[in-house]
């Protein structure tokens, strides 16, 4: 039964559901990669917490442009 399910879903679409799955995880450990280092940096010197949050939120924003792109482009597979 599973695999004629697996058959009519087809495995592009599943392939595309488990890409998009792991885009959002990456995303996530990465986000809290940064997250985490950068709170230790500010911990460590005060004094440059600015530019810390600052780097901080751009390599943020970069991972999760990356995971939007990955993300979209699984449900592109699935729609198409």
């Amino acid at each position: 039964m599973l695999l004629a399910i697996l058959l009519n879903v087809g495995l592009a679409k599943l392939g595309a559901g488990v890409g998009a799955g792991l885009a959002a995880i990456g995303a996530g450990i990465g986000i809290g990669g940064i997250g985490g280092k950068a709170v230790e940096g500010i911990a460590r010197q005060p004094e440059a917490a600015g530019d810390i949050r600052a780097n901080m939120i751009v390599a943020a924003a970069l991972v999760e442009g990356v995971a939007f792109f990955a993300i979209v482009i699984s449900l592109l597979i699935v729609v198409l």
